[in-house]
């Protein structure tokens, strides 16, 4: 950037030993222009300073976001890479949680969010409620039932 200042420092002195009339609708003309050009210059340089400020700050989060993650994910996050192979189209999918029980991911009716039901809650035939909206999640089983049989 410096060049830019440089060369437009140049053209101010090369028009000055021109002895061009700054009384001359041609000069004036010609004398704006070189000025513009210098001031356009000096805020090129100055904005170059404030983008280099930024992506030094920007650099700073990433590092400190990769950090972060990398204390809550461990290894399995890698950089930006970190896909949730667990997740399948919205069908849910059979885990096991921290305690070693069974849950699996379903999508609320009302809502529209994902929740997680543990088997246990089932099983104390209690009602699923939503965490999002509080609505009732009415759950149907069709066990030992195939789709050959509807016909």
């Amino acid at each position: 950037m410096e060049d830019l200042i440089k060369q437009a420092a140049y053209l101010k002195g090369y028009a000055e030993g021109l002895d061009i009339s700054p009384k001359s609708d041609e000069g004036k003309l010609i004398m704006k222009l070189i000025d513009v050009i210098g001031a356009m210059a000096d805020k090129i340089s100055e904005l170059e300073d404030r983008v280099m400020d930024v992506e030094d700050v920007t650099d700073e989060l990433d590092e400190a976001l990769f950090s972060m993650a990398d204390d809550l994910y461990g290894d399995d996050y890698d950089d930006g890479d970190y896909v949730d192979d667990d997740y399948d189209d919205g069908e849910y999918d059979d885990e096991l949680d921290e305690d070693g029980g069974d849950y699996f991911e379903i999508e609320c009716p009302n809502c529209g969010e994902d929740v997680m039901i543990d088997f246990d809650m089932i099983d104390d035939d209690s009602a699923i409620v939503c965490p999002n909206c509080h609505e009732e999640i009415e759950l149907e089983f069709n066990i030992g039932a195939d789709e050959d049989e509807d016909e």
